[in-house]
């Protein structure tokens, strides 16, 4: 017992002093672990074009807080892993969780990541994991220093962030990794209704510069919240391909379709949403590189975005143009100006005027991981 304790302090003392990789060997286990410690911040100031009186940005999550200086999101992650356990816990506190997590209750609501796996045969790299698990879908994150825009597009704002339930992962070759997912629903780590989802990810690395992805979801989405959902169908793929040192790319498409039933007149209907996005990175000198994106969104039947103006149906496309500086290997400054355009008037305007067709984002960011 007392060895035990000593281990801890020893532990904690020295993630403290540096944050640097902790090996133990748990009393009555061989096996050498693993503890370490991470961090990351993320600050902004963001110009919304609809100027929100309540400063609260439309339709996004990431980086929500209009015209003002805030955390998006800052978090400290303590990590485990052993030959045969490995466990992730990630409380996050900032804007994104504000947004994000609303539907959450207590302290769930600042959950990044939370769980625990186990290693089935000592053998061979197959694992379950359980708990608050990072989502599969689309090629953005919402940790932005890792993606290659600032801004979150539409696409990963409305599919989940985060998933509550299970995970196994299957590896069918040295570079096919398959992943099934049973989960308490789309994005609640709360289960909202009585039966419970699925998801897969097929994982494809053929080589260093490419990597292709293949996710689906199924769940009955029907709630208190949303009595008319029933049967959610999600299909979406993407890739990553990074043909030189200088050049960074990414392309990603998605549909899903939401079956709706009226109770009253038990009928059932389809409605379908979908998106489409690639963006781009390259590097012109040293620590400097320019970021540019392009997307299309579109949900006639509001399955995922009703819009604020009160208009029938949501599509927009938008273009961004970025500048990046990695001041340190840790820290990057990011500017970014970004242009919407819809064929509905979807946008609000500046001092509660009538809906606009178009608004644009003014958007900096300074970031630090460690």
């Amino acid at each position: 017992m007392k060895r035990t304790i000593f281990n801890l302090i020893l532990i904690g003392c020295c993630q403290v002093a540096g944050a640097q990789l902790v090996q133990f060997a748990p009393t009555g286990d061989t096996d050498q672990a693993k503890v370490t410690l991470e961090g990351y911040v993320d600050a902004y100031f963001a110009f919304d074009g609809a100027q929100p009186s309540d400063g609260n940005r439309s339709y996004f999550v990431s980086q929500s807080r209009h015209n003002e200086f805030n955390i998006n999101m800052a978090y400290i992650s303590i990590k485990f892993s052993s030959e045969r356990v490995r466990a992730t816990f990630t409380p996050g506190f900032g804007t994104y969780m504000n947004a994000n997590y609303a539907a959450e209750r207590m302290t769930l609501k600042n959950i990044i990541e939370a769980n625990v796996g186990l290693r089935l045969f000592q053998h061979k790299d197959i694992w379950i994991d359980a708990g608050v698990l990072p989502s599969p879908y689309t090629n953005e994150t919402a940790i932005s220093f890792d993606q290659l825009t600032y801004s979150r597009s539409f696409a990963p704002e409305y599919v989940p962030y985060y998933l509550s339930g299970a995970r196994l992962t299957l590896p069918l070759s040295a570079k096919i990794n398959l992943y099934l997912y049973l989960l308490n629903g789309w994005q609640a780590i709360e289960d909202i209704n009585t039966p419970l989802a699925f998801g897969s990810q097929l994982e494809y690395k053929p080589d260093s510069k490419l990597s292709v992805y293949l996710n689906t979801y199924y769940g009955n989405e029907h709630s208190a919240a949303a009595p008319a959902n029933r049967e959610r169908y999600f299909i979406d793929g993407y890739a990553l391909y990074n043909p030189t040192s200088r050049l960074n790319l990414t392309f990603s498409a998605y549909a899903g379709n939401q079956v709706r039933k009226d109770d009253g007149l038990n009928n059932r209907s389809d409605n379908l949403w979908w998106q489409a996005n690639a963006a781009a990175r390259y590097t012109f000198a040293p620590r400097q590189s320019f970021s540019a994106r392009a997307e299309y969104f579109s949900d006639p039947n509001e399955v995922m975005i009703v819009p604020v103006t009160g208009v029938k149906g949501f599509d927009a496309a938008s273009g961004s143009l970025g500048y990046n500086l990695a001041v340190t290997r840790n820290v990057l400054f990011r500017l970014e100006a970004r242009y919407f355009l819809s064929g509905r008037e979807v946008f609000a305007s500046a001092g509660d005027g009538p809906g606009k067709k178009n608004n644009y984002l003014l958007i900096s960011g300074l970031t630090v991981k460690f």
